[in-house]
C-alpha cells in the first residue's frame, strides 16, 4: 500500500506528502486530509523560496531584522515602512542608494532582495563590474539575447557597487541597453558611492550617462546614506582593535 501511495503522489506531483503524512495527528478524515495538504502547500512554498534565493545569486544572505535606518535620509515620496513592504517592486519603481563606502547600502539592497524572494518575486543580484563583464562575454559568444530574455522575467534587478570600476565604451553601452530594457517593466535597485555628477567617470560618455540617469531616476526613490563606514566602526569597536597608546 505504501508503494502505491508513493506512486500516486508522484503521478499527482505531491512531492512532500510521503515525508509528512505519518507525523500528522488524526482526529477525523477531514482534519487529517487538511493537515496533509497544508503541509504539502507549505513545503512547496518553502522550496520555491529556496529556488528563488539560489537563482538570485546573492553573495550573502542578509535580512531586514535589526537593520538600523538612522543614517539614511528618505525622500518625501517614500517611507521606511513602504520600502520594507516592497511597494516599489509592485509599482515597478526604482530605488537608488547613494552614499559612502561601508554605510550599509549593499546590506539593505540584499535584504530587500531576500524579502522579495520570500514574497515570490523573481530577483537577480549583480555587482555591476561582474554584470558588465558577463554582458561583454555573452555578446561575444552570441548568448546575449538569451540572457536578456531571462532578465525580462525578473521582477527586481539589484545592481551593486556602481562606480567602483570604470567601463570600456562597449561595456557601458551594453549596461545602458539592459537598463533601458528594464525601464518601466522591472524594478531596479542601484547602490553607488558616487553622486550622479560623477557617473560620467564610470561610463565615459556624458550623453550616455545622462540618458541612463534619466531612465533610472524616473519612477525612482533616492536614498542618501550618511555617516562613517559601518564596517570600520564595527572593527574599531572590538577590544582586539583598541588603540594602543
Amino acid at each position: 500500500m505504501k508503494e502505491e501511495l508513493r506512486r500516486l503522489c508522484k503521478a499527482l506531483r505531491l512531492g512532500y506528502v510521503m515525508d509528512h503524512y505519518a507525523s500528522q495527528p488524526f482526529e477525523s478524515r477531514e482534519q487529517f486530509l487538511l493537515a496533509v495538504l497544508r503541509a504539502e502547500k507549505e513545503q512547496r512554498e518553502l522550496a520555491k523560496v529556496r529556488r528563488l534565493l539560489k537563482k538570485a545569486r546573492f553573495h550573502q544572505i542578509k535580512t531586514l531584522e535589526n537593520y538600523t535606518f538612522e543614517s539614511i535620509t528618505f525622500p518625501p515620496s517614500l517611507t521606511q515602512h513602504a520600502l520594507c513592504s516592497l511597494e516599489f517592486v509592485h509599482k515597478r519603481q526604482n530605488i537608488l542608494m547613494l552614499g559612502g563606502v561601508g554605510t550599509g547600502k549593499t546590506h539593505l539592497a540584499t535584504a530587500l532582495g531576500v524579502a522579495a524572494c520570500r514574497e515570490g518575486y523573481n530577483v537577480r543580484f549583480f555587482r555591476v563590474a561582474d554584470l558588465v563583464a558577463q554582458l561583454q562575454q555573452r555578446h561575444h559568444t552570441g548568448t546575449l539575447a538569451r540572457f536578456k530574455k531571462d532578465m525580462e522575467r525578473c521582477d527586481l534587478l539589484i545592481l551593486d557597487e556602481l562606480g567602483f570600476v570604470p567601463f570600456h565604451q562597449d561595456g557601458a553601452e551594453l549596461l545602458f541597453h539592459l537598463i533601458a530594457d528594464c525601464y518601466e517593466r522591472n524594478s531596479i535597485i542601484v547602490t553607488s558611492n558616487l553622486e550622479f555628477g560623477q557617473w560620467t567617470r564610470v561610463f565615459g560618455d556624458s550623453r550616455l550617462t545622462a540618458a541612463l540617469v534619466d531612465r533610472l531616476v524616473h519612477h525612482a526613490h533616492i536614498l542618501a546614506f550618511t555617516g562613517e563606514s559601518y564596517r570600520l566602526r564595527h572593527a574599531l569597536s572590538g577590544p582586539e582593535n583598541a588603540w594602543q597608546g
